[in-house]
């Protein structure tokens, strides 16, 4: 049963995970795409790339006839499922199963019991696993339920039997908000996973998330490797994980790895696997849930056992032995993964799309990206907004954590609002730092005023103003030689920078000296170094160094560590409005909500005049007229979304 060629079922940073594997172990792979992703990384890494259909995965990745037909056409003799998607459809399973193509997983029927809550529930009691208190029996009406609920007690997790990442899932408090929670759990439920089904549990409060990497090959051989702390979460959506757990010992640790290994036998499991649990405060754990697939934070795993677990799946998907005993598992060091989304912590983590302009990790000992995007690439609409997994290893937790920290400040991403910023400041966490975190770590460690938008600073305003200025004066005086950069036979001028409501004036006294005054602030900068993305600066005696990008005169992105911001120079803007009449098409310039629109059909506007301002890159973004002359019609309203280019209104002569 030897594999030879592997389609991947999947996109993104997992396709091109498990792509480098196949590639590292002589084999060929197969990508599949959407249209969306014509020109996406994992299809340029594949050996072989098939079309599937349009962006929506209901059209294209979902569909298991077209990704069986894909397989047979490419002469592919094995499916790679990756996470997500069609990982853990039973139906895919058999599918493949039927065409007499090796599936990269477990049988169909495993999948279909652990995808069902409610039965995996039932199974688990059985095999003597821990589980929460509650019920997951057959009768679904409210009447049932609601007296289940008296006999569970308050407060109650009402949960889809089928699916994950927190659809269908309420947290219930009292009696009297319970028949409300049901409605709104089934409606969630049936939307998103197709049943209604639901089960009661007893809500533990302030729980750690502690999951269990199990193992089995189909000679019967399981074993776990080890745990994985992913407490830190949004939405019941991971954000940070661990591994080891911060608080694990090694009796609590051979306890859940048993029972993780009880619920993997009780389905004669077969590759990877998790089980995932729910530990409190006195150390009792209960099983969640098992994920019949591999685990978005399984590197984290890989780093501390030093075991490459794609590289096991394909050996027991041909059928060799695991080779491996309980034994022979050993957690060395630390490490923690960060999941870099295209997401907006400061508007309730809500997933953000856009054009990457520009996009680089650091190079640093004991970091691993696992990143499916590039620059110049766009995130879409259609599909998770996870960027990339940066995750950090060393020899203790502290040293992991300060490197992720490190490696997360040095990371440039700019074009799409993202969550780095937010994963700085958990990591720096005190409660984190510690490993206290639970569960309830966000809730009781962010504040609305931490997620609100970030203000420019004079510093960080004086810093942008002198990158620009430097940026423009190369561009105009790449011909000047260096030491007369920046002289002049009169008296110094200043050259004005307006970012929002800070006016900032650069003065020039040499190539590499110079002044910013910001109001009553005046900050002394001395230049030490600047290539195309990157420049360093001494200011007022503090080393600082910025990285940016800059495809105009008038806009610039810039980072400052952990806070970045796309900045807008209006008198560049303006001078270059007032240079050439303009032609009153006007659109968004990136991705982002329209905070406010103030004109209407009818005014009359000069150049220059805010017309609006959008919200985007954590930042405020104002609308300027671009010509004198009348609105004749506004195509957007304050509040809506909008795409990059999207018109928002029109100015007539």
């Amino acid at each position: 049963m030897s594999i030879h060629t592997i389609l991947i079922a999947n996109r993104g940073e997992i396709a091109c995970r498990i792509m480098r594997t196949v590639r590292d172990m002589g084999l060929r792979s197969v990508a599949v795409y959407s249209n969306a992703d014509r020109d996406a990384p994992h299809v340029k890494l594949a050996d072989q790339a098939v079309p599937i259909g349009p962006a929506p995965v209901g059209e294209s990745y979902l569909v298991i006839k077209k990704i069986i037909e894909a397989a047979k056409t490419s002469g592919a003799d094995a499916i790679h499922p990756g996470y997500g998607f069609l990982s853990e459809n039973a139906g895919f399973a058999k599918a493949c199963a039927d065409a007499g193509i090796i599936f990269i997983g477990p049988s169909p029927d495993a999948i279909a019991l652990m995808g069902d809550k409610a039965v995996a529930k039932r199974r688990m009691i059985t095999a003597g696993v821990p589980c929460v208190p509650g019920y997951q029996g057959e009768a679904q009406d409210d009447a049932r339920l609601i007296e289940e609920a008296k006999t569970i007690g308050f407060p109650l997790m009402v949960k889809a039997a089928a699916g994950g990442g927190g659809r269908g899932m309420r947290l219930v408090d009292e009696a009297r908000s319970l028949s409300v929670a049901l409605t709104e759990a089934r409606s969630e439920a049936l939307n998103a996973f197709g049943s209604d089904i639901l089960i009661l549990e007893r809500a533990i409060i302030k729980p750690r998330h502690v999951e269990i990497q199990i193992f089995g090959d189909s000679y019967g051989n399981i074993i776990h490797l080890g745990e994985r702390d992913c407490s830190v979460q949004r939405r019941h959506q991971k954000v940070i994980e661990e591994s080891p757990c911060p608080v694990m010992t090694e009796d609590l640790r051979n306890a859940m790895g048993d029972a993780a290994v009880k619920a993997a036998q009780s389905v004669d499991y077969v590759g990877a696997g998790t089980v995932e649990f729910m530990l409190d405060a006195e150390k009792n754990f209960y099983f969640l849930e098992m994920n019949t697939r591999l685990q978005v934070e399984h590197p984290v795993t890989e780093l501390v056992t030093g075991l490459n677990l794609v590289a096991l799946q394909l050996r027991v998907a041909q059928g060799e032995p695991l080779g491996l005993a309980q034994d022979d598992i050993w957690l060395c060091g630390h490490a923690i993964e960060a999941r870099l989304y295209a997401e907006d912590p400061t508007h309730d983590f809500l997933p953000a799309t856009g054009d990457i302009a520009r996009l680089s990790f650091p190079e640093m000992e004991g970091l691993r990206v696992d990143s499916g995007v590039v620059s110049g690439g766009t995130v879409s609409p259609f599909y998770d907004p996870m960027l990339a997994k940066l995750i950090a290893s060393g020899p203790d937790r502290e040293t992991a954590r300060r490197s992720l920290i490190r490696a997360l400040e040095e990371t440039v991403i700019f074009g799409v609002v993202t969550n780095r910023q937010f994963l700085i400041e958990t990591l720096q966490r005190d409660d984190f730092a510690s490993g206290q975190a639970t569960t309830a770590f966000i809730a009781e460690n962010f504040s609305e005023d931490d997620l609100a938008p970030i203000e420019l600073t004079h510093r960080e305003a004086a810093l942008a103003a002198l990158v620009q200025h430097i940026i423009n004066r190369e561009t105009h005086a790449a011909n000047i030689p260096h030491q007369l950069l920046g002289w002049s036979s009169a008296t110094s001028l200043a050259t004005p920078y307006i970012y929002e409501d800070l006016c900032v004036d650069i003065t020039s006294h040499s190539a590499d000296e110079f002044t910013a005054q910001v109001g009553e602030q005046v900050f002394q900068l001395h230049l030490i170094e600047s290539d195309n993305n990157r420049i360093i600066v001494n200011c007022d005696g503090k080393g600082e160094t910025l990285r940016f990008a800059s495809n105009s005169s008038a806009q610039i992105h810039i980072s400052f560590g952990a806070r970045q911001f796309h900045l807008t120079n209006k008198v560049a803007l303006a001078s270059k409005a007032a240079d050439a009449i303009g032609e009153g098409d006007i659109r968004a310039t990136m991705h982002g909500v329209l905070a406010d629109i103030f004109v209407t059909t009818g005014d009359a506007v000069k150049t220059g005049d805010r017309l609006g301002v959008l919200e985007a890159m954590k930042m405020r973004h104002d609308i300027l007229a671009d010509r004198d002359g009348t609105v004749e019609e506004v195509f957007a309203k304050a509040g809506m979304q909008i795409a990059a280019n999207s018109p928002i209104l029109k100015i007539e002569n």
